[in-house]
């Protein structure tokens, strides 16, 4: 068995979760422009925006390092092989689609790739909360300043 993969699949875990925690934790990136006294906060849209593009290719770095291991996703109900570049793509759209949508039903996961599918459901879920008290948060420390 390959080490390598796993090593990388550990490494993208971590990072995911580097990033939803510096998100909720309200770390901001340096950003040159500010909107101050709306309820729109470009900074945090931003943030949130990172947050999901990196959770998504995060997720769909995983199931394209687990497609090597034999846990593999489903398309149409039947096993079909696809090349290198079919896999990432595969990978990448079932990422997108599990973490904004819940799926379409097209591409199905086997084996541990459901419960890191319902993993990023999850995350999907939890992250617009998130995004909305942050917003609330930094509008009542607005207020009080």
């Amino acid at each position: 068995m390959n080490i390598i993969p796993w090593f990388v699949f550990v490494i993208v875990c971590i990072l995911i979760y580097i990033s939803i925690h510096a998100f909720i934790k309200g770390e901001t990136f340096p950003t040159r422009f500010e909107m101050r006294d709306s309820r729109f906060s470009g900074e945090l849209f931003i943030v949130l925006l990172i947050t999901y593009s990196l959770v998504i290719i995060g997720f769909g770095i995983l199931y394209f390092i687990l497609s090597f291991q034999g846990i593999i996703l489903v398309e149409d109900g039947e096993l079909r092989q696809v090349n290198v570049i079919g896999s990432i793509i595969h990978s990448m759209y079932f990422s997108g689609v599990t973490m904004l949508t819940i799926g379409y039903g097209d591409i199905t996961p086997i084996g541990i790739g459901r419960f890191i599918a319902l993993i990023e459901a999850l995350i999907g879920y939890i992250l617009p909360t998130a995004f909305v008290m942050r917003l609330f948060q930094m509008g009542s420390r607005s207020r009080d300043k």
